[in-house]
């Protein structure tokens, strides 16, 4: 870049600082599209910003919108009309106190409620699947432990060699709703009483008994313990 190029290109931006800025909503720059704008619509809302804010014109013409746009002044003219009627702008008729002539505004508050709408719309979608996120384990590790219970039901008749009775299925399901028996637990209590010998549901319901008394609340305590017990070192 030449001296003189360089010299140009300062003295532009130098003039473009000078002008000033406009606020515009940084959710309409990122997000108009989920709002269903078009380009176009987006930049005839960002031009009425400009000319309301910049140059106190709250309601500029066809023609000077189009002088700022690429857009044909067909293309321009729809963009409005379809900004009007879905929502983002209105137009007001206001009267001028002091000299009581009348004259049309372009109102953007309608804007500012649709992107609040739309903000808020989103943040409730993403509540709603961050709930979704956290219950939808919560379900499967529910069914899961549903499924281990039936389990349990299953292992005792596989060691009984036979389907249980209505009451020995009361039992387990007594285990463990009312005494609160981790399933770990009956399960070792089994296998101690397979190992004994002594396959009945008295001498197991006497293990689970034992242990509880003894604050014994998992499979690898419970192993602990019957070695402790075998060993005479209780």
């Amino acid at each position: 870049m030449s001296s003189g190029t360089k010299r140009m290109f300062a003295q532009g931006l130098f003039a473009g600082l000078l002008s000033g800025s406009v606020s515009v909503p940084y959710y309409l720059l990122t997000s108009y599209r989920k709002m269903k704008l078009s380009d176009l619509e987006a930049m005839v809302l960002i031009q009425l910003l400009a000319f309301r804010e910049k140059e106190m014109n709250e309601f500029p013409t066809f023609e000077e919108m189009q002088d700022r746009l690429s857009a044909s002044g067909d293309a321009v003219i729809k963009a409005l009309q379809r900004l009007l009627r879905d929502g983002f702008i209105a137009i007001d008729e206001e009267v001028d106190e002091s000299s009581g002539i009348q004259y049309e505004r372009y109102n953007l508050e309608p804007l500012y409620e649709r992107i609040a709408e739309t903000l808020a719309e989103e943040t409730a979608a993403k509540a709603k699947e961050e709930a979704k996120s956290v219950v939808t384990p919560l379900k499967a590790a529910a069914e899961q432990a549903k499924l281990t219970e039936t389990n349990v039901f299953v292992m005792f008749e596989r060691e009984f060699a036979r389907p249980l009775s209505p009451m020995e299925c009361e039992t387990i399901s007594s285990w463990l709703d009312q005494d609160r028996y981790p399933l770990e637990l009956i399960t070792a209590a089994l296998k101690e009483a397979v190992f004994a010998g002594k396959l009945h549901f008295r001498y197991i319901d006497r293990i689970l008994l034992e242990w509880s008394r003894n604050r014994v609340f998992t499979a690898e305590q419970a192993k602990e313990y019957t070695q402790r017990f075998r060993t005479g070192s209780r």
